[in-house]
């Protein structure tokens, strides 16, 4: 008798196990849109970090303008990887407006090394750039 339940408890477990094993399915069936995502931020990641790098040997200004630029291209690099993945008018724009202030950004930074007059045109030009752009944007929406 002490047999049949045990028998009879260990056949329960069983089937609970096997109910839980279909609703929750192993993490090793990932689908691959997330295993891509996954790869790709990583990839930009590491992207990212080597260009970080590569500016530490840098000075003044000149580091500020590749700090500036490793991050834009980390800014872009994803927005694009979500139009890759999931491509739409809203993320196409995304990728756009990324492209812009990033522009904007580094162009500001490279102001920096200017002084007066120079500088202060400098910053007139990148502002004007970045405001063509978003007009630009703006028109990609209607």
């Amino acid at each position: 008798m002490q047999k049949l339940i045990w028998t009879c408890a260990v056949a329960s477990c069983l089937t609970m196990l096997s109910a839980h094993a279909q609703m929750n399915p192993p993490a090793t069936a990932v689908d691959p849109a997330l295993a891509e995502l996954k790869a790709g931020r990583d990839k930009i990641a590491a992207d990212y970090k080597a260009d970080r790098t590569a500016c530490d040997a840098m000075k003044d200004n000149t580091k500020d303008v590749c700090v500036e630029e490793a991050k834009g291209k980390e800014k872009i690099a994803k927005a694009e990887l979500d139009q890759k993945l999931k491509p739409s008018d809203g993320n196409a724009r995304k990728v756009a407006e990324a492209k812009v202030d990033v522009a904007y950004s580094i162009a500001k930074e490279k102001c920096d090394d200017q002084k007066g007059d120079a500088k202060s045109t400098c910053v007139k030009q990148a502002k004007a750039d970045e405001e063509k752009g978003k007009a630009e944007i703006k028109a990609m929406k209607k």
